[in-house]
Formats: C-alpha cells, structure tokens, sequence
C-alpha cells in the first residue's frame, strides 16, 4: 500500500510554510534576512525558545499546559547568574545547581498536578507569578552580570567551520540511511509506504535544507553550541517520544486517559515524571537565554509561554491531545522566531507584532479544531 502524494504533503506543511516566510521577509528586506549573519543570529534566538518548547510538546500531547515557563526560565538563569557571578562558583557547579532547581519545580508542579488534581492551568499561573517575584529576589531588581567564559560560551560560542562541516555530512548519510532502512523495514512488514518518486524527493529535499542550513552556518562562524544543544535534544527526545514505553504511554495518555488508566498505566506517575523532566529543560532553556544575553535581567523570559504553546500548536501540536511531533515543533519555533526577526528588520511597531503572533496562533487553534472534526 502507497501513501499519497497529498498526505506527504501535509506532513511537511510547516516546512513548506517556513521557507514561504523566509522568501517574503527575504523580499521585503532585499535580502538581508538571508543573510548568513542574521540566519545564524536566527538560530541562536531560536534555541532558547525550542529547548522549552520540546518539552512542552509532550505536556500538550497529555492534554496539560505550563504557564510557568517563562518564568520558571528566567528563575533558573537568575539562579545559575547568581551562583556564577555572585558566589563566585565554576559553569559547571553553577549549571548543576540550575539544573536541580528546574527538576524541583517539575516536581512540584507534578505533584499538584498529578497527586492533588489541581488544573495545570491554575498551578503553573501561580508559579507564573511565583517565579517572576523570586526572579526579582534573587537579582534584587538589577542585572546580574558579566557572566564567566564558560558559561557565556552556551549562548555566543560556535565549532569550527571545519568541524561543522563534517557534522553537516554526517547528519545527512545518517538521515539517508535510517530513511531507506525503515522503509526496507516497513515494506518487509507490509505497512504503508510512500512512492518511490515521493520517497527521493522528500529525501533530496530534505538533504538539500540539512546542507542548506549547515552551509550558512559555516559561511558565518560554524554552528552555535546552542544549536547543536537543540538538535541533540530534539533527536534525544524524538527517540523517548517514539521508541521508548514512557514516550508512547504518554500519547496514550492524552488520547485517552480513562482508556489508559484502564490500560494499566499509571497516569499520576507518568504525568509526574514528565513535570520532572520538563522543569529541567525549562532550565536548560533559561540558561541557553542568559548565557546568550551575558546577563541575567528582571524581564528576561517575559511573554515566552506565548511564543512556547504557540511554536508548538504551530508545529502540529493538538491541544486536545494525543497528537505532537518533536520535529514539528522546532519547526514551530523557528517559524516563531523568524516571524519576530523578520518584522525586527522591517521595523514593525511592537503593537503589530503581538498581535500578527497572536492570530497565528489562534489560526494554528482552529486550523487543528477544523481537521479534527472533519476526521
């Protein structure tokens, strides 16, 4: 049996949205966003943003939110700035402590979410305003900075273009033959395949971006870290999403929790640990921010759950649940981050901005509203 060609191509929607976005601001800002300087500059205000946004993914999927995450994001930044900057301590030790924090939160929103039934939507509200007063305790109503070599390099350091090179070329072999392999795998089973001309255009096309991208990288200063922390979380988190027990008791969870329970799975604990791991990548996300920033600042992470459920809904995330890639949602958070860079050159007011963002987003809400009820 054969895919067709129009599911094919609903499933690369957002890619084929995004390289539209970037032709129109490439228009309109006569090739300035195109630049290698300013894509590279993209990528970088991207990674924040799609570190939080991965594990939101998998909050949405199981039919919660996090309003926090903002919050919680410029809480951990603070905290690793203070540790850093303050108390004089290593990255390292700083970034450990960071981490920690961010598991803990986790834990205490799983705990209330998952333990006491509280809505999500009303404990992480609480630990919105929680948090954002805590950010004002610990930096004391100023900026923390300047940070250490070490820790700045999260957010400002790049490989080097040669080293880049070759990552770029191994990403590639690598996506070529998974690609034939499973499709090896799944014509041996006798599942639904693609075309074959569809299955090497989508192949070409997809190596053509992998060295499209790894090219304007290398014409700038190579990859950022930050970056290649977002690709290694993306796959990492793809692999638990798809391959592993955990990841697929999740879907099941947010396509049925009743059904799941039934099942024999455990909802509170599965919902739990999920808090857990996402109040870590909260704090990765916060920390990739202030380290990009050198600064840990009173308003840093404001109005990023906007961007966050956006950039994920945006990426095929079903507030309904059940339904979210990992991929899809970077993809989400680029299309965020490009809408935002893009009006920055074309110097749009503020005004506009949010609320050229905040119709995306409710047309992504209904767009998804829409295809349901037809399926």
């Amino acid at each position: 049996m054969k895919i067709s060609f129009v599911q094919n191509i609903r499933k690369y929607t957002m890619l084929i949205a995004l390289i539209g976005i970037w032709l129109i601001f490439s228009i309109m800002t006569q090739g300035v966003f195109v630049s290698p300087r300013n894509l590279s500059n993209l990528f970088l205000q991207t990674a924040a943003v799609a570190v939080i946004t991965i594990g939101m993914t998998l909050v949405i999927v199981t039919r919660n939110i996090d309003l926090s995450v903002g919050s919680v994001a410029a809480f951990a930044g603070a905290v690793t700035a203070f540790m850093n900057v303050k108390m004089g301590m290593p990255a390292g030790a700083a970034i450990g402590i960071a981490l920690v924090t961010g598991l803990a939160i986790g834990a205490w929103h799983g705990f209330w979410i998952a333990y006491r039934l509280v809505p999500a939507f009303i404990v992480t509200l609480a630990s919105m305003m929680i948090f954002r007063g805590a950010v004002l305790g610990i930096t004391n109503g100023a900026t923390i900075a300047p940070l250490s070599a070490g820790f700045k390099s999260i957010g400002q350091s790049y490989l080097a273009p040669g080293i880049s090179l070759w990552i770029g070329l191994a990403v590639a072999c690598i996506f070529v033959v998974k690609n034939i392999l499973n499709r090896q795998k799944r014509l041996k089973f006798g599942f639904s395949v693609p075309a074959l001309p569809i299955f090497i255009i989508k192949v070409l096309v997809v190596c053509a971006v992998i060295a499209a991208f790894f090219m304007i990288m290398i014409q700038n200063r190579g990859v950022p870290y930050a970056v290649v922390l977002v690709l290694a979380l993306a796959v990492l988190f793809n692999f638990m999403s798809t391959r592993t027990v955990f990841g697929r008791q999740l879907y099941a969870i947010g396509g049925n929790p009743d059904a799941a329970s039934l099942s024999g799975i455990d909802v509170r604990k599965q919902v739990m640990m999920l808090y857990v791991i996402f109040g870590a990548l909260t704090a990765i996300g916060g920390m990739v921010l202030t380290a990009r920033l050198n600064a840990a600042t009173t308003s840093a992470g404001q109005g990023m759950e906007l961007d966050v459920i956006a950039a994920a809904v945006i990426g095929g995330t079903s507030l309904m649940g059940g339904e979210g890639t990992i991929w899809g949602s970077v993809i989400g958070a680029l299309i965020m981050a490009s809408l935002d860079n893009g009006m920055s050159l074309m110097d749009t007011n503020i005004t506009y901005q949010y609320i050229i963002k905040g119709m995306i987003l409710l047309l992504a809400v209904w767009v998804d509203i829409a295809t349901r009820k037809k399926t």
